[in-house]
């Protein structure tokens, strides 16, 4: 998918990654730091950080499309090469919300058989878990952000330069 109603697709694609993957990160920090939360969101969070790591290649791919069409710009071509980096942040939030997901359902007896391979009792390993957690859905909400504004600076540069 290269192009939607003739607007290259990374320009509507970019929407999504730039509020799912903030939201995913956001209530990775929540499920793994509030119990009452992770109860509740742990296992939309998976199936929603899910989708963004099967969004952010879809998206980067069809960036790298309109890329090449465009005159040779090295705003752009930074933006592109940041912009490669989200799969990273994608996937460490969506390993996470797995985690996390996965422990809350050791915590209640849930799974399968009854086995605790995550040790969902032990303290040091849920503050080391949460401590992770949130680190990188941090790291994750910065990606989005230092990406995003080289694509604002790549896209609108030449607007601002007009008197």
């Amino acid at each position: 998918m290269q192009t939607v109603n003739g607007l290259p697709a990374h320009v509507l694609l970019v929407h999504a990654i730039v509020v799912l993957l903030p939201l995913a990160a956001a209530l990775l920090a929540l499920t793994a730091l509030w119990p009452a939360a992770r109860r509740r969101l742990a296992g939309p969070n998976v199936v929603l950080s899910l989708l963004v790591v099967v969004l952010v290649p879809i998206t980067t791919s069809a960036g790298e499309w309109l890329e090449h069409r465009l005159m040779p710009n090295p705003l752009i071509h930074k933006h592109t090469e940041l912009g490669d980096t989200a799969i990273y942040a994608a996937i460490g939030v969506a390993l996470l919300a797995l985690v996390v997901w996965w422990r809350q359902r050791e915590s209640t007896g849930r799974t399968p058989v009854k086995r605790t391979f995550l040790a969902p009792a032990s303290s040091a390993i849920t503050v080391t878990v949460t401590v992770i957690a949130v680190l990188v859905a941090g790291a994750a909400v910065y990606d989005v952000v230092r990406i995003g504004d080289s694509g604002a600076k790549a896209s609108w540069s030449d607007w601002a330069a007009q008197p």
